[in-house]
């Protein structure tokens, strides 16, 4: 017992070998397989278990391979590698390369042991990878042990498939419709979230107080919230944005989770919703100055927030629209649907001056009259269908309850819970029903409703426009996707493009009516040919889904009545990925229909300055709604001018409120310019952290050298393969057992493997994060090391091959370093044990080597075979090169240390980068011996063996 094993030494229990890490005392060892990984970390009790020191074994000269044989044990050891020993642990375990500028809010990240961010980037940057980079570190590092991501219904399977494509954290939907099975089989006292730690949830699910106490109490310690501004309450939010944002409290009052907020969106214009979200962060900022050095140098260290500009010189070849091109097409009523206005608009002149009822029937009329407009203003369909359906809010019980639902219903509020239940054509108020009125309002607004109907089609000269534009899109190589306000408008058009573009143009329709998992399988299914595309859709569309894989234009066919969600509409194809170097956004506007007038003359003309001016969009402030409402009142409430041309009111309009509205707005625009400035975090400069990034991944294999290792070893290992398009399919029957029970379960026979994402379910990629590539590279290792291993050993620890590429005998080790970390943390010291891979070579005799540099090595590793070598020579070259690495110990322990000098420097590197303290206290310590797993001989062909 009195045995002392230091960190990072080699033991051996249990018939395998471990290495100890850190936590461990007299009594247990903590201890990980030699090679394995952070999930495999066990503990030993020295008092009921054997231990003993071990070291690594040298390799057998009797178990040569060929070069083929050889070269399968460096590339396995490649790939099989995760956790890497640099600063950024996880990189090992992505299958998405980040660009410079998405490591910001990694290095952010890496500042707090508590890591409390908002990434508030803007549309199309890529905040999904910022955010998955993240997690994947605190995973990876250990500081987080499970990670929920909180998100809207419609978004939970595009997460799911983001974490387990990109980042290989297989996570479970928690949805209505999954809830049961997941929660089949759990103990009496165990959550879901206990048994799984990986988690998509539903916000609106989970914030019932049904699950929600459960869901606090169990959390993972990391938990991601997309569309963080859909989920703080202000002063008007509604009882559903009130649950949301007391779960959040609940996760953020616990000080050592790990938060993350993601959102474009972050300030909506409404200051106590902005207060409330960064307060989420650290509770002193719902109340700092934000208008002093102080107050914002505290929100800078917890936000991060840059817009195409800021991040425009790191791109290089990514794909990235260079310019946004924006268009406005007008249309003319014609003289039946002119009529039809004008007739609709007397009568809610009328009902909005009508007093009987009371306030709340006022109300009520006011919103529906408001509505009846908007529907006719889209299409006449959506009037007709409003005309026929009694209004929602009759039924409130205040003027307040009443407005609510009206502005829910006709507005396009900046902070619009879920687009998709708004689509719906909203309803006219029923007079009769309502107040019991004659029969006369009744069907006069019938009468209104036959008359729409009546204008489908051909005097619809907003239809004209629309066939022009989508006609001139598609002549320029441009897909469009087409938005609509309501589902009968969407369902409408879409009706008219499959007639107009014919079968040469694929049309579809994606509307609130559609279930959000159903959303991007339709749209996969519709893109799969080689047509063009039209895309029509409402807002259920407008945030979340990527649309920039298939679409390069947007059509506003109505439009929004907020500029955001004019934005976020752009904001689906406009953004990272997008291949088209300028993207285009068109607007239909009625010419003489003074609604659309009024929504682009107060809100839409003055956003797009601001954006060009700025270069960036910045929110509407909350006034806004109270501006349109106050002009459409007053619209509502003049008489209308016999000698006037145009149906409505005069151009000064409600031209003060405007003008104080736009006041406030540049007001909020001067904050935007200094807030562009200090949440940019142009401090932290990724550049100059890239070398560890290209480090590690030059150090991991690339993809044609994981395509050739997977089929070389496959074959080897006794499988079938049969070449296709994407790639190739293996027989997995014919497997050696150990590795067929390590491919992933239920996959598909064979088992295709595909060099191109995406990849359908069951498939392997061609990646070495794959967990069937991962499965092969470990099995290929495993048997190398272990010469009683039965069945086929495709790797060999050892071999000896004649070629052109060296002119005297050279020597290959390669290698593997454990290293004992120390890295400075705000409560003292975190330690760690990295194991780290290398090539070492040499020329000449081992009592007088000559060390080859890297770029030499990497030659070495590319030479081909240019003859055959005796296998009794071929042994005794071995032999001789194993019993030489007692001579070249000293060699080998000081590249050790050169190797832990060059990690410490990359830490170091890493932490002055983002700006984060104590850098100098980091230590790194290499442990001695150094493992050598693989000795290789190359002899010059001129001289047949030459020593």
């Amino acid at each position: 017992m009195t045995m002392a094993f230091e960190v990072g030494s080699l033991v051996h229990a249990r018939g395998r070998d471990w290495v100890v890490l850190p936590n461990s005392d007299e009594k247990l060892l903590v201890v990980r397989p030699l090679g394995g990984s952070d999930d495999d970390v066990t503990g030993l009790l020295r008092d009921v278990e054997t231990v003993a020191h071990s070291t690594f074994p040298r390799p057998d000269p009797d178990d040569i391979g060929n070069v083929v044989s050889a070269g399968m044990l460096r590339t396995a050891l490649r790939i099989g590698f995760r956790a890497t020993a640099g600063p950024f642990r996880s990189i090992g375990g992505l299958a998405v390369q980040p660009r410079p500028y998405q490591l910001v809010p990694l290095l952010m990240a890496l500042r707090h042991d508590t890591v409390r961010l908002l990434i508030a980037d803007d549309v199309g940057i890529g905040k999904t990878v910022e955010a998955g980079l993240i997690a994947s570190e605190l995973l990876a590092q250990g500081s987080a042990r499970g990670l929920s991501v909180l998100c809207s219904p419609a978004l939970a399977e595009q997460w799911q498939a983001e974490l387990a494509e990109k980042f290989r954290i297989d996570a479970e939907l928690v949805l209505p419709s999954t809830v049961g099975r997941l929660q089949r089989g759990l103990f009496d006292d165990e959550s879901l979230f206990d048994r799984y730690p990986y988690t998509v949830v539903s916000t609106d699910f989970i914030k019932s107080p049904k699950y929600r106490d459960d869901f606090v109490r169990s959390c993972p310690d990391a938990v991601i919230v997309d569309e963080a501004h859909t989920s703080v309450a202000d002063g008007g939010s509604s009882g559903s944005r009130t649950l949301r944002y007391e779960l959040l409290k609940k996760l953020a009052a616990d000080a050592d989770r790990h938060l993350v907020l993601v959102t474009a969106t972050p300030h909506s214009g409404k200051d106590e919703g902005f207060r409330n979200l960064i307060g989420l962060l650290d509770p002193d900022l719902a109340t700092v100055d934000l208008s002093s050095r102080t107050g914002r140098e505290h929100l800078a260290r917890h936000m991060v927030q840059r817009r195409r500009g800021d991040v425009r010189h790191f791109l290089e070849n990514t794909p990235f629209p260079a310019k946004r091109e924006t268009q406005e097409r007008r249309y003319y009523l014609g003289d039946d649907y002119r009529k039809l206005f004008a007739a609709v608009v007397d009568y809610a002149r009328e009902t909005v001056r009508g007093e009987s009822g009371g306030q709340v029937r006022q109300r009520v009329r006011y919103w529906s009259a408001l509505a009846l407009l908007r529907a006719l203003a889209s299409s006449p369909k959506a009037a007709a269908a409003t005309l026929r359906t009694r209004a929602s809010n009759v039924d409130a019980a205040d003027p307040d309850e009443a407005d609510r639902v009206g502005r829910a219903e006709v507005l396009d509020l900046a902070d619009d819970e879920q687009a998709e239940a708004l689509d719906v054509a909203p309803g006219a108020d029923d007079v009769e029903e309502a107040d019991g009125a004659d029969t006369g309002e009744r069907r006069r607004l019938q009468e209104f409703a036959r008359r729409a109907e009546k204008l489908v089609g051909a005097k619809d000269s907003k239809l004209t426009v629309l066939d022009d534009s989508v006609q001139a899109l598609l002549a320029d190589g441009y897909d469009p996707v087409v938005f609509c306000r309501f589902i009968d408008t969407a369902e409408y058009v879409t009706e008219h493009l499959r007639t107009s573009l014919g079968e040469q143009t694929g049309v579809e329709c994606v509307t609130g009516a559609l279930p959000p998992s159903e959303r991007e399988a339709r749209i996969r299914a519709f893109t799969g040919d080689e047509r063009r595309h039209v895309l029509v859709a409402t807002d259920c569309l407008s945030e979340g889904i990527n649309l920039q894989e298939h679409f390069q234009a947007v059509v506003h066919y109505d439009l929004a009545w907020n500029p955001t969600r004019h934005e976020q509409r752009e904001g689906r194809v406009d953004r990272y990925g997008q291949q088209q170097p300028i993207v285009r956004a068109v607007t239909i506007i009625g010419a003489d229909n003074q609604i659309d007038e009024i929504v682009m003359r107060v809100l839409l003309t003055k956003h797009n300055e601001i954006r060009e001016r700025l270069g960036v969009s910045v929110p509407v402030p909350d006034s806004s709604n109270q501006v349109v409402e106050t002009v459409m009142e007053e619209l509502l409430a003049v008489e209308q001018r016999a000698q006037q041309d145009s149906l409505f009111t005069p151009e000064d309009l409600g031209m003060v409120h405007r003008k104080e509205l736009h006041r406030e707005w540049d007001n909020a625009v001067e904050r935007e310019k200094e807030s562009q400035t200090k949440y940019a975090q142009h401090g932290i400069k990724p550049e100059e952290v890239m070398c560890e990034l290209d480090e590690i991944r030059a150090s991991l294999g690339n993809l044609g050298e994981v395509d050739d290792f997977t089929s070389t070893a496959l074959s080897a290992l006794g499988s079938s393969l049969t070449q296709r398009d994407y790639g190739f399919d293996a027989i997995t029957t014919s497997l050696p057992n150990g590795l067929r029970e390590s491919l992933p379960p239920g996959h598909a026979h064979p088992l295709p493997f595909h060099r191109d994402l995406p990849v359908p379910r069951r498939h392997a990629y061609l990646d070495r994060t794959d967990s069937a590539v991962a499965a092969i590279a470990r099995h290929v290792l495993d048997t190398a090391l272990d010469p009683t291993a039965s069945g086929p050993r495709p790797a060999r620890r050892g071999g000896v091959m004649r070629t052109d590429a060296v002119a005297k005998r050279t020597t290959l080790l390669l290698v593997r370093f454990r290293m004992h970390l120390n890295l400075p943390i705000r409560s003292g010291m975190k330690h760690l044990v990295a194991e780290e891979a290398g090539f070492l070579a040499y020329r000449g005799r081992p009592a007088e080597p000559q060390w080859l540099d890297d770029d030499e090595v990497t030659a070495l590793l590319d030479a081909a075979p240019s003859g055959n070598v005796a296998p009794d020579l071929a042994r005794d070259d071995l032999a001789r090169a194993i019993e030489a690495l007692t001579k070249l110990d000293d060699a080998l322990n000081n590249s050790a240390a050169v190797r832990a000098e060059r990690l410490r420097a990359s830490h170091a590197r890493v932490r002055e980068a983002a700006k984060q303290s104590r850098a100098e206290k980091i230590t790194v310590e290499p442990h001695t011996p150094v493992d050598v797993l693989g000795v290789y001989v190359y002899l010059p062909t001129a001289t047949g063996g030459a020593r």
